[in-house]
């Protein structure tokens, strides 16, 4: 089992930046790839951005340019530095996992909440 604790959600006005982490707990071997999430209020979850253990990003491009994700190995983290936020960026992120030992299996975290509002 892995576990996933997200922190760094808040409120915080358009234009301005937030960073959020995500720290990888349990039995974390062969975690190839992690990644977040978002779900707006009345929207389906979406991909933002992720990473794979060799470090090869992937962006959304509703947020390309403003977020960039990055990893700590020794850590077991990765981060989500958001700048330039918008209004629409508004929702929960969710932090998630992919581990492959034979089959793939996913894990999410629990979320945090992300607020763009003056």
């Amino acid at each position: 089992q892995v576990q996933l604790a997200e922190s760094g959600g808040g409120l915080v006005q358009p234009g301005g930046s937030l960073r959020l982490s995500c720290a990888a707990s349990g039995s974390i071997l062969s975690i190839n790839r992690m990644g977040w999430y978002r779900q707006a209020p009345g929207k389906q979850r979406e991909l933002v951005a992720d990473i794979t253990s060799g470090g090869t990003t992937n962006v959304a491009d509703s947020v390309k340019g403003r977020f960039t994700i990055s990893r700590d190995n020794a850590k077991n983290t990765i981060y989500l530095q958001m700048n330039s936020v918008k209004p629409e960026d508004t929702a929960v992120y969710y932090c998630h996992a992919v581990q492959v030992l034979g089959t793939a299996t996913s894990y999410w975290g629990k979320g945090t909440l992300v607020t763009v509002s003056s």
